[in-house]
């Protein structure tokens, strides 16, 4: 039985620099720190060869991110500006109280976003926002104005 999505992760060339990011500005904590070298164990579940990283899990509500720092083998850049529609990780989503005032708050610590604040239902229910965070993940803020609607965090048993 599934009971939900525990986590997004996320490889970053910065750990602390992208810990301190979701820490600050988002609220989320530091619940664990590991690291590995010579770990055939891990070697064999994440599919490398020799692999060395440093790992941080984040948790914030029922939310969780997992940010990994790869030293082996040496991770390929990815752009910084990669289009949503390309294949793979396109955003996580932060449901969120006040879209709006998140916006300005994220805008005025250096966040850049796609477009301010847009009301993505004919209704007027779901409002939602596009940001990037320092390595150019796509973060989604959406607030859902429907106490009813069973999209809600809190609606989720």
């Amino acid at each position: 039985m599934i009971r939900g999505v525990h986590h997004v992760a996320l490889s970053t060339p910065d750990l602390d620099r992208l810990a301190s990011f979701y820490c600050d500005n988002f609220g989320f904590e530091v619940i664990r720190q590991n690291e590995w070298a010579d770990n055939s164990l891990i070697d064999q579940l994440v599919g490398l060869d020799g692999s060395v990283a440093r790992t941080v899990m984040l948790s914030a509500g029922n939310s969780h991110i997992e940010l990994f720092e790869y030293s082996n083998p040496v991770p390929v850049a990815a752009e910084a500006n990669r289009p949503v529609c390309d294949h793979g990780y396109t955003h996580f989503c932060l449901e969120v109280e006040d879209v709006n005032a998140e916006y300005e708050r994220l805008v005025e610590v250096g966040m850049t976003f796609h477009c301010p604040p847009l009301m993505t239902s004919s209704s007027g229910a779901l409002m939602a926002t596009y940001g990037r965070d320092p390595d150019g993940n796509v973060i989604e803020l959406l607030e859902i104005r429907d106490p009813d609607d069973p999209m809600r965090l809190d609606a989720v048993g």
